[in-house]
């Protein structure tokens, strides 16, 4: 199995898209996964330059988060049909909002499969604060009542939302494991969706506990002798990455963190 390592655009959109790209190359990622507004000028262009440079590509959407769940269903399924127009390996959803029913929650996601089947582009869910997925208890209800579904794993947003690293949710969590076709590699901890620097010896407990999870997707992933597996390191900027009190500096680098993430799974899981 081969295993596709992801750079994220959220927290590079000042640089070019030329200088982006090159950045990426340079640093050895695999491809790019992008989250557009609606009106970007610049998208086509960076997709084109991605595409051009030999990059997989993935397209993120994140904006619809409308309360009126027939805007939300309108809007969510006109701005998956942009997405999937980039053609990208697959588009990263984060989809409905965690105050919705799972009957509201579950039209969202219908708009989903619809666009979807319309289109030829796999959408994938994210477990994400403030959307549906928003824990793994509410994933597993949503995952039985539409057992086709396939997410996108971020283990930080359940961390954060469930106050804890997880060390009792075992029976949670493994049954949605093998629904996860894409992971988000970055750390959380019982207080925030993102520790300082993962690097750092006193994170070891939260970087462990997000591995134990990683180690068993990918491990499952291998024995069924699919071709490849994408994992995007996705530690993002401020406000995500702390900030001293008063000159508002970052206390880390986010670039030199998402590489070091790459580097380091790219050697765990060799």
């Amino acid at each position: 199995m081969k295993l596709l390592f992801i750079c994220p655009r959220w927290g590079s959109e000042s640089l070019p898209s030329q200088d982006f790209i090159t950045k990426v190359r340079e640093a050895g990622y695999d491809g790019v996964e992008i989250g557009f507004l609606d009106v970007d000028p610049a998208a086509e262009e960076t997709v084109a330059l991605a595409k051009a440079a030999g990059l997989a590509l993935i397209t993120q959407h994140w904006t619809t988060q409308d309360r009126d769940l027939e805007k939300h269903l309108e809007l969510y399924g006109q701005r998956l049909h942009r997405m999937a127009g980039f053609q990208p390996l697959f588009v990263n959803s984060h989809t409905g909002r965690n105050l919705f029913s799972l009957e509201e929650n579950k039209r969202v996601f219908a708009v989903a499969e619809k666009v979807a089947a319309e289109t030829g582009i796999p959408i994938l869910h994210e477990t994400h604060r403030g959307r549906c997925l928003h824990t793994p208890w509410r994933t597993g209800e949503l995952l039985a009542a539409m057992p086709a579904t396939r997410i996108v794993l971020d283990m930080s947003h359940w961390c954060n939302v469930c106050e804890s690293l997880l060390e009792d949710q075992d029976d949670l969590i493994e049954p949605l494991l093998p629904a996860v076709d894409h992971i988000h590699a970055r750390v959380g901890w019982q207080h925030g969706p993102q520790v300082s620097d993962p690097r750092a010896p006193e994170w070891s407990d939260a970087v462990n506990a997000h591995l134990k999870w990683w180690d068993k997707i990918i491990a499952a992933r291998r024995a069924s002798g699919i071709a490849q597996f994408t994992i995007c390191p996705e530690f993002g900027p401020p406000p995500y990455l702390p900030l001293l009190p008063y000159t508002q500096q970052p206390v880390a680098n986010q670039w030199d963190i998402n590489v070091h993430m790459m580097n380091f799974l790219r050697d765990r899981y060799r």
